[in-house]
């Protein structure tokens, strides 16, 4: 039998025994003190949950292919996307959050489109590329804005004392918040640089790990895995850049007044 089309399956029984794994974390966890082991338990529960419900929606969609199914999908994603982004940044203005929202479906929806077809080459409707793909690329979007809001939140908040000085001497909002927007960007972008520089001889990334376990040749796995690293890097500096470029205009008033 040809190796690279033998796949090989995990029974449950196989599957549980990878939760021994997060008892030994645990242990180490109540001994070092750490208290967030109630933590570690319910976002280990969620992601099984989440996931095998992911998988049994992912195995209708398939078996029953339907450009609706794609897009409802994709509709939901993005949706939860902009939440959990908006939900981790308690604070912004109502006008923020919308631009927040518009940016990150924006700019994760037109590279999705752009890497389906374009680069890839296939149907935009075509669940088995589309969805998997969209996941990676909005799943980094969203990281990418939530890590930039927060530095640009917690920075002014930390020198509000600073802002407030060059407001009285005339510096304009825009000259004074600019430089939050840049480091904030510099900030989200870090993660995603920092793991391409490492990338191939420190670690295999996890779609071409998938790739290869599925019986890809190495090869195809790698340029699909370039390709993505790329769209990744991408639409997390679209996303953050355009919820950020916009957004600050609205911590002002058309008198130049800060309103934070």
């Amino acid at each position: 039998m040809n190796n690279t089309s033998h796949i090989i399956t995990l029974n449950i029984w196989q599957f549980a025994l990878i939760y021994l794994l997060l008892i030994v974390v645990l242990i180490i966890m109540k001994k070092s003190r750490i208290d967030q082991t109630k933590l570690l338990v319910v976002a280990s529960v969620r992601m099984t949950v989440q996931l095998v419900i992911a998988g049994l929606v992912l195995t209708y969609i398939l078996k029953n292919p339907s450009p609706w199914f794609t897009v409802a999908y994709l509709a939901v994603m993005t949706a939860f996307a902009i939440y959990t982004a908006l939900s981790r940044n308690i604070g912004l203005n109502r006008r923020f959050q919308v631009i927040v929202g518009a940016s990150l479906a924006a700019t994760g929806l037109i590279i999705v489109c752009f890497f389906i077809v374009v680069v890839v080459g296939v149907d935009l409707f075509n669940a088995r590329y589309t969805i998997p793909i969209s996941g990676m690329i909005i799943g980094n979007a969203m990281t990418g804005v939530s890590l930039g809001l927060r530095t640009f939140t917690e920075n002014i908040h930390a020198q509000r004392a600073r802002i407030d000085t060059l407001v009285n001497i005339g510096a304009t909002p825009p000259k004074i918040l600019i430089p939050f927007v840049n480091q904030a960007l510099e900030t989200a972008l870090l993660p995603t640089l920092n793991s391409m520089i490492g990338m191939g001889i420190i670690s295999l990334p996890g779609m071409m790990t998938g790739q290869i376990l599925s019986g890809t040749m190495p090869m195809t796995a790698i340029l699909y895995q370039i390709a993505i690293l790329v769209a990744i890097s991408a639409v997390t500096c679209l996303a953050v850049f355009c919820s950020l470029f916009f957004g600050y205009r609205t911590l002002y008033n058309k008198r130049a007044q800060m309103m934070f």
